[in-house]
């Protein structure tokens, strides 16, 4: 039987995650020495972790050539699938927010409001719970410049302090959603390999929760 394998979101929670795993004792000296490779195996115990974007780390999971994931709330709300949600790591925490041009209200006037974000089903979802009807402008680089060309009267991003917006002349209006990173899990390996996960699965909580 192959060894569980756990998809990381490459960057600062794959970081943090690693992290957590050597507080309870896996060796992941790969992880610190891994050049270009993106599977990765922990010596002394039966897993492999295999780097990836974050949208991928759902699909891998999803799909299940990997069991589980670490990947960030954001993008499980964008993107959804069909696995577990297992637990809140507590670290990568931010925000979905509403920003605008500092000194304006989102929601003043009658006129047809205009969104720029890089998470549209995440905007939209929200302005539906709303009842409010917007429009939606998918943008892939940097949202904030959206308000400023006048392209849209706000946008909604994730934001961790604010500096960003503040230094574009941006403010947050309305908190839209909490993020921090999750633990997910494949549907069939949960029943198939149970055992293996749990044991993983609870080393990972014990670990966050040395650490808080």
């Amino acid at each position: 039987m192959r060894p569980i394998r756990i998809a990381l979101t490459k960057g600062r929670l794959e970081k943090d995650t690693v992290a957590a795993l050597e507080r309870v004792g896996y060796d992941c000296s790969e992880l610190h020495d891994k050049g270009r490779r993106l599977i990765l195996r922990i010596p002394g115990s039966n897993i492999e972790v295999v780097l990836a974007k974050a949208a991928d780390v759902i699909t891998y999971v999803e799909y299940g050539v990997c069991d589980m994931g670490v990947v960030g709330k954001d993008t499980i709300m964008e993107y959804g699938g069909s696995f577990f949600e297992v637990a809140d790591l507590g670290f990568g925490r931010c925000r979905f927010a509403l920003a605008v041009k500092k000194g304006t209200d989102f929601y003043s006037g009658y006129a047809e409001k205009t969104v720029a974000t890089k998470y549209p089903n995440v905007a939209r979802r929200f302005f539906a719970d709303k009842a409010l009807d917007v429009r939606i402008i998918k943008i892939e680089g940097s949202v904030e410049l959206a308000p400023l060309l006048e392209l849209s009267d706000g946008i909604v991003d994730i934001v961790e302090t604010g500096t960003t917006l503040k230094e574009n002349g941006l403010e947050v209006q309305e908190e839209v959603a909490p993020i921090s990173a999750r633990l997910i899990v494949n549907t069939a390996s949960m029943k198939l390999r149970k055992r293996e996960l749990e044991e993983i699965i609870g080393n990972i909580e014990y670990a966050i929760g040395q650490k808080g």
